[in-house]
């Protein structure tokens, strides 16, 4: 476009002038040659590399001064074929996009005026696509000139509004209209990124009454005037929607379709859209008769417009009577309950299009009744809540849990309010609510997937993923639980009456209908199970809903005393009879012992004789083992571990009342492991009973209590000083002595095992069976188990500075240097038995072997084959074979590492006793992370806890000392870890073949990305700015902090980091690696943290320099690298906004960001430096600045899948596509392999960062 527009003018739309001589130059040659091009384009018959060539071509012109001259051309002449004047059109696009900048005013005005012609000149005949096409030309040309130089936009989308004839003008300023709303308040086009003030001020003049304006903003600025006539859009909007609906969609599509445009507009506008206009202009009446169309699209498109307007965050009481208050009215009530009856679906037989509306329509009146809680005192007597109540009960007992939870949510919030919750109105509802949520407490996830329950049926039809359904499954339950929980505090009695005979009732017919109870076909998900499960889930809710009430103890004290005892002897009596019952089911008897405890230790916490009466059931309920039986002797070990764990529960809560009784306990407990029916876990849980009550009583002598306790960490201590442990433990060697060890690997190389395919089909001979139950019995003898439990009795759940814990640090002060040296030693030879050159004396050709042996089998949801307990019954099963042995060997060293662990964690809570050794980093680090390279990343995610927790208990004044090598060894192998792990799956991928079984592989990808999660929140936790120090955190502060230096006087753990050279070196290589690893929820986490970085480092210092230059050059360069590679596309912003504080907070001290961007190809200087210029101006918000970044980088941003070629969807894709309500819903789900992706290549992007 040389030259002038030759005095052409683009006022009116009515224009036809001939564009002047000099811009058509040519154009005798150039037409026919695009017209070949596209035939070639679009030939079936084309070669590939002629098709190429035409391509180049048809691209190139797109770059001549005279293109957008062809494009109004070609697109004006109605005899071309749609597919050239789409093509004439994207000329028009392109000259718009690229190359407005540099036009004159009169050559934009001729543009213009081009695109106002294609406007006037559209018809029926033209397909939607070129319509829509011409439609986004003009709101390119808005984008970039209204407000401006353009004026008079709004007049001429009136004219064209009003042009007589087909609706397809209205329906071309539709498309504009939401087009601009969109774009201007969602998007994230730089144009319109950058103009955003001009141009949202001036959609809400066009939008907007003038009445309303002039009312609302009686004083607002003048701007320029943009705005035609009086009634602004949202008017006419409405008197189009109702001529739609009045004239019969049914009888006309073209009516039908114009309304539904209309209504997406609508969806547009009301997040934004003044209230007052919104009530002025009726929208919410005319969405409300949208409901009632006849044409699903329309009702369709009226829930999504009223749900984008429920789901403002805030409207005045005003505003709340006139926009909210009309869906509480009768009429309306009575519609929305029509619908949802209509809306309802057959499971075995779904109507997509029904159903999608009836999940829009849940949502929609979700928003609409979370309103009745916060506005309960504005809402006015006419009002039909009652039976707007019923219509949320209906909905919530949809089978469908996907329509059924977003009402559920706004169940839990009514019933919060005890206006609304202790109302009359509610009561009727009450006991439906309460069936409603306990039915829904069965665990659907452990019913059989054949099941022909619609709920389920529902669940697999809307979830495709066993992760994604837990996940949800969860969720629903706890908003259930909460049901439950806030109708007991409200209702007190009346509802754990009706709960608990419901309960009573159903334990009496457990087993009607079902096969009776046979220990040779046990299974621990049967329906009994299942349905005591879910009884005792609602007792459980019930429970603590009474426990709320009573600690809040209402108005009326007394009466609520009297209550109280009359409830908790009606309870007592409840739990005896539930004790009296007799089951043969472990796992029926373990939920049994669990709710007992539950009750004893809250609501009948003053009744002692009916905790003594549980204690006794859990100690004389000893079932017996029937080995033969896997599946029922499993079971029965759960329930001898869990009985285990209700004793200390119980010793836990109650020490007192217990130490009442203690002789008593001691004997029986004595007489118990004396009759030798025990193992050594078990002899040792019923000691640590013993020894809580003793350690958390109140009522006994301090000399008492300490005498007593080291009665039982004496001869723990002892344990540890073996010499013949001693010398075992001070080489690799004897370490694998101690174990049994030592053995396997002539065992392992006389039996050839690594010519053995399936090690899982290879039953041991006796040697074999020999060693792995001498492995087991040698294991056992160690201390670690004894140590781990005593400690953790004296450290869980203490708070620190209490009296008992005090006690633990006066009663472990002498053991800790006994154990500790002793206990790195375990942990070094641990981690050293994973590294393959420690096992001298293999043949080469067994090397192989180590990996299989040391490699974990571990169930994972939604990857592994077959169930949890089908893995079990696996792991089990080969026991006595090859698979089971190599089991035995890593179980060994798998408890003695985890062991380690677990008593380093507790010996942390001990502060200086542990910290205070000045010799313990160095040795500590060593000892942790020596070998922690040759450890799996399942394996890993452990040790990163326990060092996450270590670093967490560090008293302040101790960090300095305690902390840097600790953090600087991890997060060094952290690094080396992941990204070498990284690097070996994107080889394997690439690599990958049909034939392969990607099971193990997707399982490594599953557990490397829980391991770099991990890692990352590890470094975002310490990091965290929120983060305090301060004297009464019990993880910051410390009693030994010195006179005069309180904990406040110390840097935060950000602070501390951030200014410790030897941490912050690894902490930024590994967060800059990570950039470039392919997960996305770990990317996203470590944006955040680098965001919150960079200004920390924009000071004078000499550190802040030299991290400056590492931040402008590495770290920018993994942030560009990683826009390039289309798997990170939806995280392109968040890597622009980094890029950007980059550039805004380090250009003006260093050139280097500048120079980094200058080396990319494709990318001048004059535009790195406009988008510097402008990132860098004052009041430039976030958004802007991001958007110029992206315009800076478009031509190596990578492109989606998705927008690389347009997939049709079926019905049924595009019902499962999930609302951000429903991906709320799954929002714990466990990442799993992802879509596998190579980055297009990109000429110049592999190599832009080599010197030139």
């Amino acid at each position: 476009m040389n030259g002038s527009a030759n005095g052409h003018s683009a006022v009116s739309v009515h224009t036809g002038d001939r564009p002047s001589g000099q811009v058509d130059g040519g154009s005798t040659t150039l037409l026919p040659r695009i017209h070949e091009a596209l035939e070639i384009v679009h030939g079936p018959y084309s070669s590939n590399e002629s098709r190429r060539q035409a391509s180049v071509y048809l691209e190139e012109i797109k770059t001549n001064d005279e293109a957008p001259y062809h494009g109004f051309t070609l697109a004006s002449d109605k005899s071309q074929l749609p597919v050239v004047r789409h093509y004439a059109l994207s000329l028009l696009e392109h000259a718009i996009r690229h190359k407005w900048a540099g036009y004159s005013e009169e050559q934009a005005a001729l543009l213009r005026s081009w695109v106002l012609q294609l406007a006037e000149h559209i018809s029926l005949d033209d397909p939607l696509y070129l319509r829509n096409k011409a439609a986004q030309l003009w709101v390119e040309i808005a984008k970039r000139s209204w407000a401006a130089e353009w004026t008079d936009m709004d007049e001429l989308l009136v004219r064209l509004w009003n042009l007589p004839g087909s609706v397809v003008h209205k329906e071309f300023v539709l498309f504009v209209l939401e087009t601009l709303s969109d774009e201007i308040f969602n998007g994230e086009d730089t144009v319109a990124v950058l103009r955003e003030g001009a141009l949202s001020r001036a959609c809400v003049d066009i939008f907007t009454p003038a009445i309303v304006l002039a009312e609302r903003f009686p004083n607002r600025q003048g701007g320029p005037a943009v705005r035609y006539g009086e009634e602004g859009w949202l008017v006419r909007l409405g008197e189009l929607l109702n001529q739609c609906l009045d004239n019969g969609l049914q009888a006309n599509p073209q009516y039908q379709s114009c309304a539904a445009k209309t209504l997406a507009v609508y969806k547009s506008v009301m997040p934004w859209a003044v209230p007052q206009a919104i009530s002025s202009a009726s929208c919410v009446q005319h969405m409300c008769k949208s409901l009632a169309a006849s044409s699903v699209a329309v009702q369709l498109g009226s829930v999504e417009a009223l749900h984008a307007l429920y789901s403002r965050m805030h409207f005045d009481d005003d505003e709340f009577l006139s926009l909210v208050c009309p869906m509480y009215t009768s009429q309306m009530v009575e519609l929305l309950r029509k619908l949802f009856e209509w809306s309802v679906v057959d499971p075995h037989d779904i109507d997509d299009e029904k159903y999608l509306f009836a999940k829009k329509f849940s949502e929609m009146i979700s928003t609409v009744g979370n309103y009745i809680e916060q506005k309960i005192s504005a809402i006015p007597e006419d009002c039909d809540l009652p039976n707007l109540l019923n219509l949320f009960l209906a909905i919530a007992q949809s089978p469908s849990f996907v329509i059924s939870i977003p009402v559920l949510v706004t169940w839990t919030r009514l019933l919060r309010s005890e206006t609304i919750g202790g109302s009359p109105t509610i009561t009727p509802l009450i006991a439906p609510l309460l069936e409603l949520c306990s039915s829904r407490l069965i665990r659907y996830e452990s019913m059989p997937e054949d099941s022909d329950d619609p709920s389920l049926i529902f669940l697999l039809e809307d979830i495709d993923t066993q992760p994604e359904r837990h996940a949800f499954l969860g969720n629903y339950r706890r908003y259930s639980t909460q049901v439950i929980e806030y109708i007991v505090r409200q209702k007190q009695s009346e509802a754990i009456y009706h709960i608990l005979s419901q309960v009573d009732q159903s334990m009496h017919h457990l087993y009607d209908g079902q096969p009776p109870f046979a220990v040779a076909t046990y299974s621990k998900t049967s329906m009994p199970v299942l349905r005591v499960d879910a009884h005792f889930t609602v007792v459980e809710a019930a429970l603590k809903g009474y426990m709320k009430w009573r600690s809040a103890h209402g108005s009326k004290p007394q009466q609520d005393e009297q209550e109280r005892i009359a409830m908790e002897n009606n309870l007592e009596a409840w739990c005896e009879r539930l004790l009296e019952m007799q089951f043969e089911d472990p796992i029926i008897r373990k939920r049994i012992l669990q709710l007992a405890v539950a009750f004893s230790t809250t609501a009948l916490d003053k009744k002692v004789t009916f905790m003594l009466k549980v204690l006794e059931h859990i100690l004389m309920s000893r079932p017996v083992e029937q080995p033969e039986y896997n599946a029922y002797n499993e079971a029965v070990k759960e329930l001898q571990t869990d009985g285990m764990y209700e004793l200390q529960r119980l010793a836990s809560k109650m020490p007192d009342q217990l130490l009442d009784v203690y002789d008593q306990l001691e004997a029986k407990v004595n007489e118990i492991i004396s009759s030798g029916s025990l193992d050594s876990k078990r002899q040792v849980a019923y000691q640590t009973f013993l020894f809580t009550i003793i350690h958390r009583a109140t009522k006994i002598d301090t000399e008492v209590r300490l005498q007593k306790l080291h009665g039982f960490i004496n001869p723990v201590q002892q344990l540890w000083q073996n010499p013949k442990m001693d010398e075992a433990i001070s080489s690799f060697s004897g370490f694998c002595g101690l174990l049994g060890l030592s053995q396997v690997r002539d065992y392992l190389v006389t039996r050839h095992v690594h010519e053995i395919d399936d090690w899982g089909l290879y039953q041991l001979d006796a040697q074999g069976q020999a060693m792995q139950k001498d492995l087991e019995e040698r294991l056992k003898a160690l201390p670690l188990r004894t140590t781990k439990s005593f400690l953790a009795c004296s450290t869980e759940k203490v708070e620190k500075d209490s009296a008992p814990h005090k006690v633990s640090c006066a009663l472990w002060r002498e053991a800790l240097p006994v154990i500790l040296p002793s206990l790195l030693k375990f942990l070094s030879h641990a981690h050293a038995f994973h590294n393959p050159a420690n096992w001298a004396g293999l043949p080469p050709e067994m090397r192989s072997v180590v990996s299989r042996i040391l490699t974990d089998r571990f169930w994972q949801a939604g990857i592994s084959v077959g169930s949890k307990d089908d893995f079990y019954a696996r792991v089990t099963g080969t026991k006595s074979t090859m698979e089971g042995f190599a089991s035995s060997i890593r179980g060994s060293v798998r408890t003695v590492r985890e062991s380690c662990y677990s008593i380093l964690w507790c010996m942390s809570k001990l502060d200086v006793d542990f910290y205070g050794f000045s010799e313990l980093p160095g040795p500590l680090a060593h000892a942790l992370f020596a070998d922690a390279h040759c450890l799996s990343s399942h394996q890993l995610i452990a040790l990163l806890n326990v060092v996450r927790l270590m670093v967490d208990d560090c008293p302040v004044e101790l960090r300095s000392h305690f902390v840097p090598p600790i953090l600087a060894t991890c997060f060094a192998q952290m690094d080396a870890k992941c990204s070498s792990e990284w690097e070996k799956l994107a080889q394997k991928q690439v690599a990958a073949t049909e034939g392969e079984n990607l099971t193990d592989e997707m399982k490594e990808e599953s557990i490397l990305r829980q391991l770099t999660h991990t890692a990352v929140m590890m470094i975002g936790g310490f990091l965290d700015p929120a983060r305090q120090t301060a004297p009464s955190s019990a993880k910051d502060a410390s009693t030994y902090i010195a006179e005069g230096s309180p904990a406040s006087a110390y840097p935060s753990m950000r602070k501390f980091c951030l200014t410790s050279s030897t941490i912050l070196e690894p902490l930024l290589m590994f967060l800059t690696h990570a950039i470039r690893m392919r997960d996305g929820r770990c990317c996203g986490v470590v944006l955040r943290v680098f965001r919150s970085l960079i200004p920390e480092f924009a000071d004078d210092s000499p550190l802040s320099a030299s991290i400056r230059e590492f931040i402008s050059t590495d770290v920018l360069k993994a942030c560009i690298s990683s826009l390039n590679e289309p798997y990170f596309v939806d995280l392109q912003k968040e890597l622009a906004q980094l890029i950007a504080s980059i550039l805004t907070f380090y250009s003006p001290l260093t050139t280097t960001p500048r120079q980094i961007l200058l080396r990319l190809p494709g990318i001048d200087e004059p535009s790195v430096d406009k988008c510097i210029d402008y990132i860098m101006r004052q009041g430039m918000q976030q958004r802007q600045q991001r958007a110029l970044v992206l315009d800076l980088l478009r031509d190596i941003k990578g492109v989606s899948i998705s927008e690389q070629g347009r997939i049709t969807k079926t019905a049924s894709a595009v019902r499962k596509e999930r609302s951000k309500m429903q991906q709320e819903f799954l929002k714990e789900q466990t990442a799993t392999a992802e879509e596998r992706k190579v980055s297009p290549g990109l000429e110049g992007v592999a190599g832009m960062f080599e010197e030139h």
